[in-house]
């Protein structure tokens, strides 16, 4: 009877696993667009499949998975966007810089702290890179990524999730912002030799430009031939370097606060 029991729940664990599988599959592989949280946070937004045969953008998701890593809880807050596009599914228009930026502060302002304020929004030809500030301290809060088609707000991944000490993952998982009492041991000047001895290896020709520090780690900007190239984070206690990869070429910038 034991032997069954096992081979019952087994059976069952397969099945499901598989089940999810093929939706997660279904849902990003359907060529579609996603209209995005167009209200207000938290409400859900929906999924238009493009008509059977029909070819253009999409499987992208805008965001559906979750934004708001320490900005009010896992699944609290998953994002916040910009009214549903109106043009053709085959041609999403997208959306231009200054309108990121004012997706952006909606979102900042969503959040209920008025301590924060949106720095600067970077283009590029994945996202838009967003900076977020505390106005009386000056430091990183945290970083955001808008998507480019649906307006969409997600928290960015990597460091801003994983070494973010008052703002990142674990504080947001819990609903609260917390600050270690540890002091960070790498100074920046530490962190941009870092940061270039890793560009040396890894991205020949490039060097570090400036340098903005969050709470666990420092955002370092990547310039080549003295234009912006990329960025990376090195960690405030450790000294590890973190590419950010998931932008792609740099377009522009432009300061908001």
């Amino acid at each position: 009877m034991r032997t069954w029991k096992i081979v019952t729940i087994a059976i069952l664990a397969i099945a499901a696993v598989a089940l999810t599988t093929t939706t997660v599959f279904a849902f990003m592989g359907r060529p579609g667009y996603y209209t995005p949280y167009a209200t207000s946070p938290g409400t859900a937004g929906t999924y238009t499949p493009y008509p059977s045969g029909t070819t253009g953008y999409g499987g992208y998701y805008g965001g559906r998975m979750g934004g708001g890593w320490g900005c009010g809880g896992m699944g609290a807050r998953f994002g916040y966007g910009a009214p549903a596009y109106t043009t053709s599914p085959t041609a999403p228009t997208q959306l231009n810089i200054t309108t990121a930026a004012s997706i952006a502060q909606s979102y900042v302002a969503s959040t209920g702290n008025a301590n924060l304020e949106v720095s600067e929004v970077e283009e590029y030809t994945l996202n838009f890179y967003v900076v977020v500030k505390e106005k009386d301290t000056g430091i990183g809060a945290f970083e955001l990524l808008v998507d480019k088609y649906t307006g969409a707000v997600t928290s960015e991944m990597g460091p801003n999730m994983m070494w973010n000490t008052k703002y990142g993952m674990m504080s947001g998982m819990m609903g609260w912002t917390r600050t270690t009492t540890t002091p960070e041991t790498v100074t920046v000047e530490q962190a941009k030799a870092n940061a270039q001895q890793y560009l040396n290896t890894n991205y020949p020709g490039t060097t570090t430009g400036d340098a903005l520090a969050f709470y666990g780690y420092y955002h370092i900007e990547v310039q080549s031939s003295g234009s912006i190239y990329g960025m990376l984070s090195v960690n405030g206690y450790t000294g590890q370097v973190w590419y950010h990869t998931w932008h792609g070429t740099f377009i522009q910038e432009i300061e908001v606060g």
